[in-house]
């Protein structure tokens, strides 16, 4: 920056933006995943009922958008804390298509490196799969710590 080389700067702002979005995400992912089928309870509970009518709506709602994915990236459900509200989100590659301020709290990687070895270009047979091992309980700690960081 200090040389003026904004072409520099540019380039380096775009790889930080992927590969730092790729590392969160991912980071998060693997805590999402869970040996065990359990379904959310509580504040977490509450919000999906609030925000999509009832669990059964929220988990086709996120399927939808997590199989729909145009080409790589990630189904999100997170929470909004300046609208007080839970959404879901189609990411694109790890940084596209982003709303300022969502907390991650349940993500579903939908690059082909998570499924293909198994599911070949089955990507919606992968996302349903993987709702029998999601794990609301951390998604449940997500949401507390970021409701505790917005008080």
């Amino acid at each position: 920056m200090e040389s003026g080389n904004f072409e520099g700067v540019d380039y380096w702002t775009k790889k930080l933006s992927l590969h730092l979005s790729s590392h969160v995400l991912h980071t998060i992912f693997w805590t999402n995943i869970t040996n065990k089928k359990n379904d959310p309870t509580g504040d977490l509970m509450k919000r999906i009922e609030k925000d999509f009518g009832s669990f059964d709506r929220m988990k086709v709602h996120l399927s939808h958008h997590s199989k729909n994915v145009d080409g790589n990236g990630w189904g999100l459900l997170g929470y909004h804390p300046a609208s007080n509200r839970l959404m879901i989100l189609e990411v694109e590659n790890h940084e596209k298509l982003t709303v300022w301020g969502i907390v991650p709290l349940m993500v579903v990687d939908v690059w082909e490196h998570a499924y293909y070895l198994k599911y070949k270009n089955k990507r919606a047979d992968f996302v349903d799969e993987l709702f029998n091992y999601m794990n609301w309980d951390n998604a449940a700690q997500r949401l507390d710590a970021a409701l505790k960081l917005t008080k």
